[in-house]
């Protein structure tokens, strides 16, 4: 991020850029959680920025017309959080999108947000977690399947079914995140990428640009924020 902001340079009215990580859900979609490492000590009026930047791309990229836009907390009335989210709620509720309010880690996963905010530390541990528990789940299923003589039968009649839910959950089928916020495009791939996650962090680079989401937020961020002020 820093190396970016240096190069690169950012946009107008952007204090700091966020990475957007996208999320399979349970409902068929994709949720996009920004930001997910970038900045791990955050300021309300980052998670504000962060919000219609993650409106945008998921506008953008998704096709969303009123995208879901949730602020990560541990629960869903507006009281609860740290004073981070309790500064950050009121701003994002001015904000001309679709606040949702507050949503918790589950919301993750079930699709009932489709841009999740929050600061860099907690974004880059939901991220790292869910990493981890998808390996886990591969190896607790692949174990399963082995165990007995029926359940391999099942899972050879079973195999195309299992390759598009490995598929869902492959890190590499996703690329890269994207860095939002700098002049120009940057995908940070994972520290592991093969050659498939380096192929489709291409992709969403290309996609990034042909779709001129800087130019939106360029325009919108100035837009939304002095409208809401």
């Amino acid at each position: 991020m820093a190396t970016a902001k240096v190069v690169l340079g950012t946009l107008p009215h952007v204090d700091r850029p966020a990475l957007a990580a996208v999320f399979p859900t349970s409902k068929g979609t994709a949720a996009i959680m920004v930001d997910v490492g970038a900045n791990v000590d955050c300021k309300p009026q980052n998670l504000e920025q962060f919000a219609i930047m993650g409106e945008i791309y998921s506008r953008s990229i998704f096709g969303i017309a009123r995208p879901r836009v949730g602020l990560l907390s541990v629960g869903e009335e507006e009281g609860k959080g740290n004073e981070l989210t309790k500064e950050a709620y009121p701003r994002l509720k001015h904000l001309p999108i679709n606040f949702i309010g507050n949503v918790e880690g589950r919301d993750l996963y079930n699709g009932n947000a489709d841009v999740i905010v929050c600061d860099g530390f907690i974004g880059n541990v939901a991220l790292k977690v869910s990493e981890g528990l998808v390996e886990a789940v591969r190896y607790l299923l692949k174990e399963a399947l082995q165990s007995t003589i029926t359940s391999q039968v099942g899972a050879l009649l079973s195999r195309q079914a299992f390759g598009n839910f490995k598929k869902r959950l492959d890190y590499s089928e996703y690329g890269g995140a994207p860095l939002l916020g700098v002049k120009g495009v940057c995908i940070v791939a994972h520290g592991s990428s093969n050659a498939n996650a380096m192929k489709n962090a291409i992709r969403v680079a290309a996609q990034f640009a042909t779709t001129k989401i800087n130019a939106k937020i360029e325009q919108e961020i100035s837009h939304k924020r002095a409208h809401a002020h």
